[in-house]
C-alpha cells in the first residue's frame, strides 16, 4: 500500500483527500481506498468574480487550511501529492502572491491548471469508466463554483473537452458573461446535433447531495424529469428552508439551485440524454490517478517486489 493525496483548491470549497493505493501495473485496474476527506468551504470564488481579488480574510483562512492539511499529510504518512488550484485563483490577479505564500508557510506546491486540464483530470477520476460503457456517447458534465467542464466520449476516445467560466458561485454573484452563456449553449447544441449523448456523468458536491437526497443507491441513475422536479422544488424555498426540508448546510443551500439549473439545461438542450450517472468523484480523485500513473511510469514503484 502507498498513501497519496491531492488538494484541490476551487472556487467555492478547498479539499483534501487521501487515499491508500495498492501498488498494480496499471493505474486503470488499481484498487484507490479514502482514507481521509476534508473539505473547507471557504468561497475564493465569492470575491474573486467581482474584484478580481481573493480579500485578506479568505487568503488568511486559505493559508491556515493550507497548514493544516500539510499536518494531516505528514500524520497520514503522504508519499507523494499533488495540489491544484482552479477557475477562481486563474481569475485572481494575487493568485500568484498567494501561491508563493502557500509554498513558503505550508510547504505546500500549488499549481494552477486550465479549464482544460481540469476536464481532463476529471474525466480520469472515473477511472472504471462503467458509466461511459459501451458504444453510446457519454456527455460528462463537472459543474465547480467557478466553472463547467464538459468531456465528450464516444467508442472510447475522446472527441471534444472545454471549460466554461459558468459556476455556480459566478452564478449567484450574476457574473458570468453573456458571451460565455453563448459559447457554452453553441458547443452544447454541436454537441448534442452530431453525437447525441445518451447518458450524462455528472460530478461536483451538488450532484452529489442531489443523488443521496433522491434515495439513489450507488450506481443508480437519476433521470432527467427527476432532475426538474427537485429544482422546481428547491427553486420555490428559501434558504432557511432548504436547510430545513432536505438537511443541506448553509453552503450547500444556495449553490444548489444553479447547479441544477446547469444540468437541467443540459438534459433540456440534449434530449437524447435519458440517465445521469453520478461515479461522486471529483477533481481530486482525477489527481490522484494521475499523479499514481506519472509515477508508475517514473518507475517510481518496482512492482516485481
Amino acid at each position: 500500500m502507498d498513501v497519496l493525496a491531492a488538494i484541490d483548491i476551487g472556487s467555492n470549497a478547498v479539499r483534501l483527500l487521501i487515499n491508500y493505493v495498492e501498488a498494480c501495473h496499471s493505474s486503470l485496474d488499481c484498487s484507490f481506498k479514502k482514507a481521509a476527506y476534508l473539505r473547507v468551504p471557504i468561497r475564493l470564488g465569492e470575491d474573486v468574480f467581482t474584484s478580481n481579488r481573493v480579500n485578506e480574510y479568505k487568503a488568511a483562512r486559505l493559508l491556515e487550511a493550507m497548514q493544516g492539511f500539510r499536518h494531516i499529510m505528514e500524520a497520514y504518512g503522504v508519499s507523494d501529492f499533488r495540489a491544484c488550484a482552479t477557475s477562481a485563483m486563474r481569475d485572481a490577479v494575487n493568485g500568484p502572491e498567494l501561491i508563493k505564500a502557500i509554498k513558503e508557510q505550508a510547504g505546500v506546491e500549488v499549481e494552477i491548471i486550465s479549464g482544460l486540464e481540469e476536464a481532463e483530470l476529471i474525466y480520469m477520476a472515473d477511472s472504471k469508466k462503467k458509466s461511459a460503457a459501451g458504444d453510446t456517447a457519454a456527455l460528462y458534465v463537472d459543474v465547480g463554483g467557478g466553472s463547467t467542464e464538459l468531456v465528450l466520449y464516444k467508442d472510447g476516445r475522446l472527441h471534444f473537452h472545454d471549460s466554461f467560466q459558468i459556476g455556480t458561485v459566478r452564478m449567484l454573484n450574476n457574473a458570468v458573461q453573456d458571451k460565455e452563456k453563448k459559447r457554452f449553449a453553441h458547443n452544447l447544441e454541436s454537441l448534442c446535433t452530431h453525437y447525441a449523448p445518451g447518458r450524462m456523468v455528472a460530478s461536483g458536491g451538488n450532484i452529489n447531495k442531489t443523488h443521496k437526497v433522491l434515495g439513489k443507491k450507488n450506481g443508480d441513475p437519476i433521470r432527467p424529469h427527476e432532475l426538474k422536479e427537485f429544482l422546481d422544488r428547491l427553486s420555490v424555498l428559501t434558504i432557511d428552508e432548504r436547510m430545513r426540508d432536505f438537511g443541506l448546510n448553509d453552503y450547500r443551500a444556495d449553490v444548489i439551485v444553479p447547479a441544477l439549473e446547469i444540468f437541467h439545461c443540459i438534459c433540456k438542450q440534449c434530449p437524447s440524454i435519458r440517465t445521469v450517472y453520478v461515479p461522486k468523484v471529483g477533481l481530486a480523485d482525477g489527481l490522484i490517478r494521475d499523479l499514481y500513473a506519472k509515477r508508475l511510469l517514473a518507475g517510481t514503484y518496482n512492482l516485481e517486489q
